[in-house]
């Protein structure tokens, strides 16, 4: 599954405002060290680490396309490849920054508590996941074609299940290990501009596994027929913008001292 920094960054103001939100909700903090946890093409990180100018920082992703699209003008921040899941860093962090990635992974009753886990006594774990809904108009078009003739025997067991929890799982599986928590979602209602822009939304995220295991003339029918669905749920207003609302969890802890 290849990952594009360029389709990334077409909506890349929408895509970044929850990230600033999850900074801006972080606890008064002095950290050492930082991580974050699928940093993509790095533009969070080198915010943190201007925020926090006596840190090292540690941008971790599993894309090596997003990873050759960072800044590398920071000396202080080390890039990178690896997989949340296999991470396990020599010496406890103070802030560990995760925006739209840890949804990729599955198993959260145990990841979530391993990353806390890994935090030295004070620190922060600050993370942001899309609320996976696979009732979600555009995920439950996505999910339906792809159950579909011709589609289904080559894309059968390529769409990830729901992995994101409801809140009250996370409280209860951090509890134990967090000083502090707070827990909330919010539901963004993004303006996007352009053809067909739920389609290109998807393209860098939720249709990857499609994109990556169809080819040519049956790739380019399911793309069709998959905007063509798009157009009927989220049709432009009369300004010729699409309104998308789009839910996300946020998640803040601090590990006991």
């Amino acid at each position: 599954m290849a990952w594009d920094p360029r389709q990334y960054d077409l909506f890349q103001a929408a895509r970044a405002r929850p990230g600033h939100d999850l900074m801006a909700a972080l606890p008064p903090v002095r950290p050492a060290r930082i991580v974050d946890l699928g940093c993509g093409s790095g533009r969070l990180t080198v915010e943190l680490a201007a925020r926090h100018p006596g840190a090292s920082v540690v941008g971790l992703d599993n894309s090596p396309e997003m990873l050759a699209d960072a800044p590398q003008a920071d000396g202080r921040i080390a890039w990178q490849p690896g997989d949340i899941a296999a991470w396990n860093p020599a010496d406890p962090v103070d802030l560990i920054f995760s925006n739209a990635a840890l949804h990729w992974l599955d198993d959260h009753a145990t990841l979530f508590p391993r990353l806390v886990a890994r935090l030295a006594p004070g620190g922060v774990l600050a993370v942001q996941m899309p609320v996976t809904d696979p009732e979600a108009p555009f995920r439950a078009l996505l999910h339906r074609l792809a159950g579909q003739p011709p589609w289904a025997a080559r894309l059968a067991g390529r769409l990830r299940p729901d992995a994101v929890r409801p809140p009250a799982a996370y409280h209860r599986w951090l509890a134990p290990l967090a000083a502090r928590m707070d827990i909330w979602t919010t539901e963004y209602l993004h303006v996007l501009d352009g053809p067909d822009p739920v389609l290109e939304w998807t393209r860098a995220t939720a249709l990857l596994p499609v994109t990556g295991t169809l080819e040519g003339a049956e790739r380019e029918a399911f793309l069709a027929a998959y905007a063509e669905g798009l157009r009927a749920l989220y049709p432009p207003d009369a300004d010729g913008r699409t309104l998308f609302p789009f839910r996300r969890l946020f998640i803040v802890a601090t590990a006991r001292g």
